[in-house]
């Protein structure tokens, strides 16, 4: 499952040079990884009324060139990977047509105290892992 989002870059998001700021794409893909949860029925305040907390424990980001103030962006989200308790994410962004940026962020799935616990059921279907 795959998930698409518009998203046009706002004034707030580019430096004096009107580029986006590399450290937005981060907050870009969260965007994704958020809208993503959210189709598949498990928005992040849901999975943490539960108790499940998914903290970034790595964020990786290929710039292969930038947006600007006013473009028109696609945001995108995969699970790409579940292992144990970790999740990875896989994140591009899209400029007319065109991959500008591509990534990841892994999340390790813990409960409210930090500890390690296996990730939901629903997250495992999703992959079509048994869980």
């Amino acid at each position: 499952m795959k998930i698409e989002i518009e998203y046009r870059v706002p004034y707030a998001d580019t430096d004096k040079m009107g580029v986006v700021y590399y450290a937005n794409y981060f907050v870009y893909f969260e965007r994704a990884r958020n809208e993503f949860l959210r189709s598949a029925g498990l928005p992040y305040k849901e999975l943490e009324a539960q108790g499940v907390m998914l903290p970034v424990v790595e964020a990786v980001c290929h710039y292969k060139s930038p947006a600007f103030y006013d473009d028109l962006l696609i945001l995108s989200g995969t699970i790409a990977e579940l292992r144990g308790a970790r999740i990875k994410i896989d994140c591009e962004v899209l400029k007319n047509n065109e991959l500008i940026v591509s990534g990841h962020t892994v999340h390790a799935c813990v409960n409210s105290n930090g500890r390690p616990i296996r990730p939901p059921k629903e997250l495992a279907a999703l992959l079509h892992i048994p869980h």
